[in-house]
């Protein structure tokens, strides 16, 4: 299933990723079993290009109109640097393109490029320590989709999945050794856990329906996830080895993307319980919920402040997904950014003062950051097309 013809499972971070929700982040599948909540590579408009398929009720969003791009930033423990995958290397007339990953220093200095394999290289998890990345990869002979492993400095490469299918990073335990990973390897995806060298495989979950955007608590005892086990996709929370099971939402509307708040009891998600997607908050040992925003149009892709009392998030509510803002205990959203390009994947630094994005304000999908309070605005990537790159262009 390479990307290039398949959807790829999405975390938070997305965001996951750093929050990854990638679904991969931040990400997740193309399709029925998520029901628009995943981000996904098209190539509908003659070259590939993120889009955002809604809830059936408005058309797929296309993210990046124009390629180069550069996608879904993952800031590194420290605070130092910044990962992220981009398609830098795309020729039109060649119909040449590639997906690598890159880190650059969190001023925009020392752009590195980690990955230089002609496959899809996507994905990037780094670890508890900033030694090491996990990623994505269609490196291998079968171009199905492996999980890779390399030092920080893309050296040192190691193929840790080898079974045939599609396998996502998500995220690091606490203490690096272990790494939880999606895979539809038996048919639908379901929730697995390794460790760090690639042995050890544990199947967590083992539904007959999708399981995805799975999300430790950062005290490493419990594994968020979205789930499609009850017909629509519902939050589930299990013990780290996969034991008991709880359906925390409940309700007969989707609720996606959970991600967990730094003392491991409260889940931001999104829901369409109200008939649109918005983000709530549950506290997991009372299960009290929270409605944190209230607009008539999409709020997603949300993301934790380091102390868990704010979130940033995506919102269409101005008809352009830009950046907000909000408390975690309710209160009016602010709105952070301001442009006519689209805005995704918001991560914080981890001292929280700054939020880094991508946004395609300026004709090419770049990486940016910008100050908690909405100012400094500072873009990191340029990537002009004939491969210089321009940094901190503020």
């Amino acid at each position: 299933m390479p990307l290039r013809s398949q959807a790829i499972a999405l975390f938070a971070a997305l965001a996951v990723l750093g929050g990854l929700a990638l679904v991969a982040s931040g990400c997740s599948l193309e399709g029925d079993p998520v029901r628009g909540r995943l981000v996904f590579i098209s190539r509908s408009a003659g070259g590939y290009d993120i889009r955002v398929p809604w809830s059936g009720r408005e058309p797929s969003q296309t993210l990046t109109g124009v390629l180069p791009w550069d996608a879904a930033p993952v800031w590194s423990p420290d605070g130092t640097r910044i990962a992220f995958y981009a398609d830098r290397v795309f020729n039109l007339p060649n119909r040449d393109d590639n997906v690598d990953i890159y880190v650059v220093n969190a001023d925009g200095s020392d752009l590195r490029r980690l990955t230089e394999d002609p496959a899809p290289d996507a994905f990037p998890v780094w670890t508890p320590d900033g030694t090491r990345i996990a990623f994505y990869s269609e490196a291998n002979a079968e171009r199905d989709g492996e999980i890779y492993v390399m030092d920080a400095d893309g050296s040192n490469l190691r193929r840790l999945t080898t079974t045939r299918g599609v396998d996502i990073p998500y995220e690091w335990s606490p203490d690096g050794s272990r790494l939880l990973f999606g895979t539809n390897r038996n048919g639908n995806f379901d929730i697995y856990e390794m460790d760090a060298d690639g042995r050890n495989q544990n199947q967590l979950t083992s539904g007959d329906k999708d399981d995805f955007a799975a999300t430790r608590s950062p005290d490493g005892s419990r594994i968020a996830y979205q789930s499609g086990e009850a017909g629509d996709m519902d939050i589930f929370i299990m013990e780290a080895n996969g034991d008991n099971e709880v359906n925390m939402t409940l309700s007969p509307l989707d609720d996606t993307m959970p991600v967990w708040a730094a003392d491991s009891r409260r889940l931001a998600f999104v829901s369409e319980r109200d008939g649109n997607p918005e983000v709530y908050i549950m506290d997991t040992v009372l299960s009290y919920l929270t409605r944190v925003t209230v607009a008539a149009r999409p709020d997603l892709q949300v993301a934790w402040s380091p102390g868990g009392v704010q979130i940033a998030f995506i919102s269409t509510r101005d008809f352009n997904p830009e950046l907000y803002i909000a408390n975690a205990d309710g209160g009016a959203p602010v709105r952070v950014t301001s442009d006519v390009g689209w805005d995704s994947f918001p991560t914080w630094s981890p001292d929280g003062t700054q939020i880094a994005f991508s946004s395609h304000r300026q004709g090419r999908r770049d990486i940016y950051v910008i100050d908690a309070d909405g100012s400094d605005l500072v873009r990191l990537t340029n990537d002009s097309g004939d491969g210089v790159d321009v940094s901190a262009i503020r």
